[in-house]
């Protein structure tokens, strides 16, 4: 072989090889692209409508959007309330002594038991709820119960939040992840789907989390145990669902609210400051799940059903706190020990048509109906004389449990202390004129309310109540130009009324459930699609009867609250590259007296940011400011908080390792370490929850 011979062939192979260097390069430019897109952070203007079905936020007379599990997953959330930050709208605090997280909206309480889900209430585990078992958070603003009928737990009226649980996409899915956060918060996730079947008609998806260790509270302790899965049936006019879940969370040490008993609201403490006691401690097991069923009647008609059942068991010593010194934090300390069991069940089952051509009417009619039963005791831990126990908020001594003062129901096998049997029946239309850019909706619903209460000492039937009324619904939606979309409704709700604290040093009748309440709202707005970037803004007026607690000590009806305010709601990609979820509302919520309604923020403002940096393929920077205006803490309007900002930043970077895109996640949460009082929600005292510290999160996924 001559010279020339061999330079031909070494550059043939030098060709060959750079050839397949580049290629495979180009191959994984290609997965890093993808990987990236796939985890933009995204909302989907629309979601779940009740008994209106999925409709996109354009074509609804209510405010609606849905938050998708590319956000759960980037931004490493502990909990629901963890992934509601993001909405504008809503801030979040718990309930009392415990870990039930309760959500603000509108200036109404949602309760986590009243939070639906895959459409119904009661099937979602009370309290707390991990994050990870849901591919969307769907937001609704307003009254909602002709949508979604009367929440069992009474509360929703300023708006409601519905979770759908994971099932297996179009593609298949091999998703590993594991993460860990401060102080020493580790833990790890599966996510796997597949379809089979010739038309791939049967989807399979299975996934699972566990979290432990300690957060970035001193002391503070979090287990986190999900497993869900789902089966899926698409073939035809068929279309079937199962999906079946398990969740346990333990808290061990959680930082109480802290009850304001001093002229002075005190100085906040150090962000990772614990004033909780050891010995306290919620633990929550349940196990749930749903059955859906569609079927296409005809081209233009479906009649569906839905079931869902929920076990659920607990257990705690909770702990309060009431600070009687403002300036060196001194406090008084008690505990609550409380077992409790709930066994709940719904079924919702309907018809949709839509007929005509020139002007379409849409039908619904159908029906829902759900049954619960709590069994629960008490045992108030307060020492002798219901002295409880002496602490501080800036120098927390730990001390023994308190001895038992009283104690109600049989902490041992609870029995019912609330049976309650909810039903409905409803009818609506939905007029289009005009190629439907004018819709009028018009309904109504029968809406009944079964509530049985039973004696603590002894089990016995102490109050019942049995409400039913027809509660209607108009609403209007008007597009003057493709984009554009106007809208109003006028929408009554009735609500199972609440239950007073289990705590005799706030109320004289702990445990008793009050009468149904009506209520009434009005609200307008609009919507814009400017390209990708979606814009709402919407004002509103609700008014219902307002509860708490009445001179002679009891827990009552106060008089009619009256809510209205504006918000505006902003998302999108302002460049291909640049992401934004945002907007502020403003409200005005006044009690009977004529006092603002304390723990509702004068105004709250969002702003999250996402920017694929162009000259770092795979890279991506994320930052978020979370703001909250000022807000009284007692009825009275004596003590407000101040207003305060919390900044989040993080990064993630998108990179091949063989031929599977691998995700790595870093954010920090506060990252000045603001020292802030976050809330001061609470039905029954003046009550403030601390915001949390810098929190470092780290997580890396892959996916093969």
């Amino acid at each position: 072989m001559n010279r020339i011979s061999r330079i031909s062939i070494l550059a043939l192979a030098i060709s060959l090889a750079t050839s397949a260097q580049a290629q495979e390069q180009l191959e994984d430019d290609v997965i890093v692209v993808t990987a990236q897109r796939d985890n933009e952070t995204e909302v989907v203007n629309g979601g779940s409508a009740g008994v209106l079905g999925d409709k996109p936020a354009e074509g609804l007379p209510f405010a609606i959007r849905s938050y998708d599990e590319s956000l759960i997953l980037n931004q490493q959330p502990r909990s629901l309330g963890d992934v509601l930050e993001n909405d504008p709208t809503i801030r979040t605090t718990y309930g009392f002594g415990n870990a039930s997280e309760q959500f603000v909206i509108r200036g109404f309480t949602l309760f986590g038991d009243d939070v639906g889900l895959n459409g119904l209430y009661g099937i979602t585990p009370r309290q707390l709820v991990a994050p990870e078992l849901f591919e969307s958070v769907q937001v609704l603003n307003g009254a909602s119960a002709f949508l979604n009928g009367a929440a069992p737990g009474g509360s929703g009226l300023g708006g409601s939040v519905n979770l759908q649980l994971k099932r297996a996409g179009n593609a298949d899915l091999n998703r590993v992840t594991v993460s860990a956060s401060a102080n020493s918060h580790f833990g790890g996730s599966f996510d796997v789907a597949r379809r089979f079947g010739e038309n791939g008609e049967w989807g399979v998806r299975l996934n699972a989390a566990y979290r432990d260790g300690e957060t970035s509270i001193d002391r503070e302790d979090r287990r986190t145990q999900v497993v869900g899965g789902a089966i899926d049936y698409n073939n035809g006019p068929l279309r079937a669902a199962l999906d079946l879940a398990f969740q346990n969370m333990r808290i061990d040490a959680l930082r109480p609210k802290v009850t304001v008993g001093s002229a002075t609201i005190p100085a906040v403490p150090d962000g990772d400051a614990n004033y909780a006691q050891d010995f306290t401690y919620t633990e929550m097991r349940d196990v749930f799940g749903t059955l859906g069923i569609e079927y296409d009647l005809a081209e233009n008609a479906l009649a569906y059903f839905r079931a869902g059942a929920r076990d659920g068991r607990e257990e705690g010593i909770y702990g309060g706190i009431t600070v009687l010194d403002a300036e060196t934090g001194a406090a008084n300390g008690t505990a609550l020990f409380v077992p409790r069991t709930d066994n709940n069940e719904a079924v919702e089952a309907g018809i949709r048509a839509k007929l005509g051509e020139a002007i379409t009417h849409e039908f619904n009619f159908g029906g829902n109906a759900s049954w619960q039963v709590n069994r629960n005791a008490y045992d108030f831990r307060y020492g002798p004389g219901f002295a409880g126990y002496a602490t501080n908020i800036y120098d927390t001594p730990q001390v023994d449990l308190p001895s038992s003062t009283l104690v109600g129901g049989d902490l041992v096998d609870p029995f019912p202390i609330a049976r309650t049997r909810l039903w409905s029946a409803f009818a609506s239309d939905t007029i289009g004129v005009m190629e439907e850019r004018l819709q009028v909706t018009a309904g109504l619903r029968l809406q009944s309310i079964n509530m049985k209460s039973y004696s603590y000492f002894g089990g016995e039937l102490t109050t019942e109540y049995d409400e039913s009324a027809v509660t209607p619904v108009i609403g209007v939606v008007l597009k003057p130009f493709d984009g554009l979309s106007l809208y109003g409704n006028r929408i009554e709700a009735l609500q199972q009324g609440p239950t007073a604290p289990l705590d005799l040093a706030l109320v004289s009748n702990p445990g008793e459930a009050l009468a149904p309440r009506k209520s009434l709202q009005y609200e307008v707005g609009g919507k814009l699609a400017l390209g990708s970037v979606f814009v709402g803004l919407g004002a509103y007026r609700l008014e219902r009867p307002g509860e708490g607690v009445l001179a002679d000590g009891s827990f009552g009806y106060l008089g009619d609250q009256r809510h209205q305010g504006i918000e505006f709601t902003i998302n999108g990609d302002l460049t291909p590259s640049l992401r934004l979820i945002g907007g502020a509302a403003l409200t005005d919520a006044e009690l009977v007296s004529g006092n603002d309604v304390p723990g509702v923020p004068e105004y709250t403002a969002n702003a999250d940011v996402e920017w694929d940096l162009g000259f770092v393929p795979g890279m991506t920077i994320t930052a978020r400011a979370v703001h909250t205006g000022p807000q009284w803490v007692d009825a009275a309007n004596t003590l407000e908080l101040d207003s305060w900002t919390r900044i989040d930043l993080g990064a993630r970077y998108v990179f091949v390792a063989g031929e599977a895109p691998v995700t790595l996640r870093l954010s920090v949460d506060n990252i000045v370490n603001e020292k802030y009082w976050a809330s001061a929600f609470d039905a029954f005292s003046a009550a403030l929850l601390q915001g949390t510290p810098r929190t470092f999160k780290a997580s890396i996924s892959a996916e093969f």
